[in-house]
């Protein structure tokens, strides 16, 4: 199961770099940052003061979508005899299992069940953290809550 692991880690962190990249040159060319650049900030202070906490929101709340992903590729090599050891309790093992079984058709759907519902807390949780972690959104409410203050 490491050696499982350890090459769907080996190639999925590619997606996630690019991604990072991508989020890094596009808030580059933002205005705040050419306005933290007309009043001197250095370079370190652009990077980790401003494009970084602006850049991380996208990429934290994108990681449970590469979690449900890689569930997903789990269970289906599992499925196809391809994932862990015969033995090792899996989703697609179980799922293999109520293939074979037809008539267990309990076996399946309860599966089915437990993997779609894992998947929807994963999605649950991405827009809870988008929620909670974005600075954008953290501004405006700071501002709603002050303009309420001052009437």
């Amino acid at each position: 199961i490491t050696l499982l692991l350890v090459l769907l880690s080996l190639f999925g962190w590619m997606g996630l770099a690019d991604y990072v990249r991508a989020e890094f040159l596009r808030n580059r060319q933002l205005d705040y940052v050419k306005s933290a650049q007309a009043l001197g900030a250095s370079n370190h202070s652009i990077i980790f003061r401003h494009i970084l906490p602006n850049s991380m929101t996208p990429v934290i709340t994108f990681l449970p979508f590469r979690m449900s992903g890689a569930i997903l590729a789990l269970t289906s090599l599992d499925f196809l005899g391809l994932g862990v050891p015969p033995g090792t309790p899996s989703l697609g093992e179980l799922l293999s299992q109520g293939k074979n079984n037809i008539d267990a058709w309990w076996i399946s759907l309860s599966t089915f069940g437990v993997l779609v519902i894992t998947l929807l807390l994963l999605t649950f949780m991405g827009d809870a953290l988008r929620d909670a972690l974005d600075p954008r959104k953290q501004a405006a409410t700071g501002a709603a809550a002050e303009t309420k203050g001052r009437s």
